[in-house]
């Protein structure tokens, strides 16, 4: 941890963790509306580039594989300055149909500190997907931007396809690729979406439209992402990754939060999706046995408690491509981006790898 994270994270830590983090993201707003101050951050945090860790994926280029988590920053308040920290790139959302929508009653975030570990029932909070793409297509910096999306807490299961084509086609034009989101635990039913019975003719709804969109627009389809939950059944997570090769995606995330409360003690009173470092384990193996049955056809972004540069560098021999923080920023602040990019150069150096895509899987035949 940094050292002017060091003295900051107590203060944050006395208020509420929801009104924490929207104080951060404030905060992260100013920063990235101000020159200067993106300048300091830009020279505080951001990492040296390597070409060793540049990464050429769904036509965009990384400049390194470790990059902002869905959820940090749902609306896209604070695009500017996550780019300015160092990120690699970021993921946006979760966004749904219009308006949006308020979430789950509060209190609906809780800290595990002595876990390391975040509890959330937020249930996709936010302003909707056509607010989201006006600010993504405000913004200054250039790196990759992913939208999550996800479907209104109102809309029937048998109508989800629905809102996924509708935001898919309000971001279309603004986003470097898509992530489907049917794996969070806190819109009732949304997991059932990862049934394979389910999950088929959903994504085949969005490939088509996503065909559609860039047929009308002339240009290429985005990519298509699926999120995943740590939770499920070792061969349900071989039949969503044979699903994947059926219909051509191009991508995996892995994982969502788990609803394995019983990893922390004592149990939180926030009833929902557990993140940070408890999770590490699980996300990791999953990553693992993705990689094992898809090898290289299917790029993996690993995310869920990665904390340090041995979680990243871990997670990469694994099979993860790119990477994901959220709670590891909560708990390591922005220093964990320079901390972690730095990491996985040494490691790269260490192990004689002369990219980071040779080091990708090399760890899951050990």
């Amino acid at each position: 941890m940094d050292v002017t994270y060091g003295c900051l994270r107590p203060l944050l830590f006395q208020f509420d963790a929801e009104r924490a983090h929207q104080m951060v993201l404030t905060g992260a707003s100013m920063v990235g509306r101000q020159p200067m101050l993106r300048a300091m951050a830009r020279s505080l945090y951001a990492p040296s580039p390597d070409p060793a860790l540049e990464i050429e994926l769904w036509g965009s280029r990384f400049s390194h594989p470790f990059g902002v988590a869905a959820g940090l920053d749902k609306d896209g308040v604070a695009i500017d300055a996550w780019a300015a920290l160092g990120f690699g790139f970021m993921e946006l959302g979760t966004v749904t149909p219009g308006q949006g929508q308020p979430g789950n009653p509060r209190p609906r975030l809780e800290r595990m500190p002595h876990h390391r570990a975040v509890v959330n029932k937020l249930g996709f909070p936010n302003k909707g997907a056509e607010a989201l793409a006006n600010r993504i297509a405000s913004r200054i910096s250039t790196i990759p931007i992913g939208t999550n999306i996800g479907k209104a807490k109102s809309t029937p299961m048998d109508r989800a396809a629905d809102d996924y084509c509708s935001v898919l086609g309000t971001v279309f034009d603004v986003s470097d690729y898509i992530v489907v989101n049917v794996s969070s635990p806190n819109t009732a039913g949304l997991r059932d979406l990862q049934s394979i019975q389910m999950l088929r003719p959903l994504l085949s709804r969005i490939q088509q439209e996503n065909s559609a969109l860039a047929a009308q627009k002339n240009t290429r389809p985005r990519p298509i992402l699926v999120k995943i939950a740590p939770d499920l059944a070792d061969e349900d997570v071989d039949a969503v990754a044979d699903l994947a090769v059926e219909l051509g995606l191009d991508g995996l995330v892995a994982t969502n939060t788990t609803i394995r409360l019983d990893l922390v003690d004592p149990l939180p009173s926030v009833q929902g999706g557990l993140s940070g470092a408890p999770l590490g384990p699980r996300s990791l193996d999953l990553t693992r046995r993705l990689y094992r049955r898809l090898g290289s056809k299917i790029p993996i972004i690993g995310v869920g408690g990665i904390m340090s540069a041995e979680d990243a560098w871990q997670r990469i021999r694994a099979g993860a491509t790119l990477l994901q923080s959220y709670t590891g920023l909560i708990y390591e602040g922005p220093g964990l981006i320079r901390s972690v990019v730095n990491g996985l150069s040494h490691r790269l150096r260490v192990e004689g790898f002369s990219s980071v895509r040779e080091a990708v899987g090399s760890g899951v035949g050990d």
